[in-house]
């Protein structure tokens, strides 16, 4: 037993965050005002120790490489091991090129690498999942259980489409993988997971020799009788990003500081790529209410209850409530915008009006002039 090893699955998945992801892949959607999806699986798996990560990559991945660089924000660029981009070159020459059909036709893509991990185990985390989880406890509670598997479950708050769900006995043992239900019961799995590197290697091996590419299904659902399945339950703050409207609400949240004072707790950090920002500007008229503002932002107008990533300017009159902006965003003269998502580098010229709604905020494209 030498520790962990993380493999992070950043490969196109069937979302609904429509302009968000037109350039870039979920793992990649900016969150918080600094961060991506991505950084939390990455500190996750840092603040526990790993020094080895590989991301799963297919499909829009552009955005996600020029995030990541050489993984020296995270402390991963090593000469041995540290972070290493699988891009789906090998599953293109053996598969074709459609995009993966699940987590095990991924792995299968990656099985050269699979080989080389130098860990006794290893955390599957996808990368669209924004949590901050107690990794080293996880890990040390499935070497005590004797588990094949542990599955890390969220609480009743955590809730998403087309999840994941599992009934447990009262020692945690999981007893039934559920999907697709009308009426969620359960727990809702968060989609991370610890098994040894021998047992993940032989279970690939199996799913790819009868043409098997789901994980829940033709590993955790059709093997959880022989497999001992064994579960951890976070209680705290976790979302996923898979729709436009999940993430308008999870992002609103963070505007709680009981939430944002979990999800950024000192004892495990949440490393994100410097911006290299000057401090933001308030003008003498100027208002900031109840917000997450970056640097490099100038506020000359109203700012209420939004989030504003590096460099976004709001000009004097302007008045911007409820909203989220990405890099660089620019909101003119005495326009006005409310429940609106606006992707990197918009503007939103003088004088508009632009209204959305809690239930179905505007989401604008990069580089949109309004």
């Amino acid at each position: 037993m030498n520790g962990m090893h993380g493999i992070i699955f950043s490969y196109e998945k069937r979302n609904d965050l429509r302009e968000l992801e037109e350039i870039r892949s979920a793992s990649s959607v900016p969150f918080g005002g600094r961060y991506r999806a991505v950084d939390f699986s990455l500190s996750n798996l840092v603040n526990a120790g790993v020094t080895d990560v590989g991301i799963v990559l297919h499909g829009h991945y552009q955005s996600l490489l020029d995030h990541l660089g050489t993984g020296k924000d995270w402390d991963l660029s090593r000469k041995r091991g540290g972070l290493k981009l699988l891009p789906p070159f090998a599953f293109k020459e053996k598969y074709g090129e459609g995009a993966f059909r699940g987590k095990m036709e991924a792995l299968a893509g990656v099985r050269s690498y699979l080989q080389e991990i130098r860990r006794d185990y290893v955390a599957l985390m996808d990368g669209d999942l924004v949590v901050n989880l107690p990794l080293t406890e996880i890990f040390e509670q499935h070497l005590k259980s004797g588990a094949d598997i542990t599955v890390v479950c969220g609480n009743d708050s955590f809730q998403t489409e087309n999840g994941t769900y599992f009934e447990r006995n009262k020692e945690g043992r999981i007893t039934d993988v559920l999907y697709h239900l009308h009426t969620p019961r359960g727990y809702r799995g968060l989609e991370v997971y610890i098994l040894s590197t021998k047992l993940l290697l032989e279970l690939v091996d199996e799913c790819a020799s009868h043409d098997q590419f789901s994980w829940r299904r033709d590993v955790l659902q059709a093997r959880k009788d022989t497999l001992y399945l064994n579960s951890y339950v976070w209680g705290g703050f976790a979302a996923q990003i898979r729709s436009v409207q999940e993430y308008y609400d999870r992002s609103m949240q963070l505007l709680d500081p009981a939430i944002r004072a979990e999800l950024f707790c000192p004892e495990r950090p949440i490393r994100a790529k410097g911006t290299d920002k000057c401090s933001s500007y308030i003008g003498p008229d100027g208002r900031c209410i109840n917000s997450l503002v970056a640097d490099g932002c100038s506020i000359e107008g109203v700012v209420e209850n939004s989030i504003l990533f590096p460099g976004v300017v709001v000009e004097a009159g302007a008045v911007v409530r409820n909203c989220v902006l990405f890099k660089e965003t620019a909101v003119r003269r005495n326009a006005e915008v409310s429940y609106l998502i606006a992707d990197k580098n918009v503007e939103v010229l003088a004088d508009r009006t632009l209204m959305g709604h809690s239930s179905y905020p505007i989401v604008l494209a990069k580089g949109s002039v309004i």
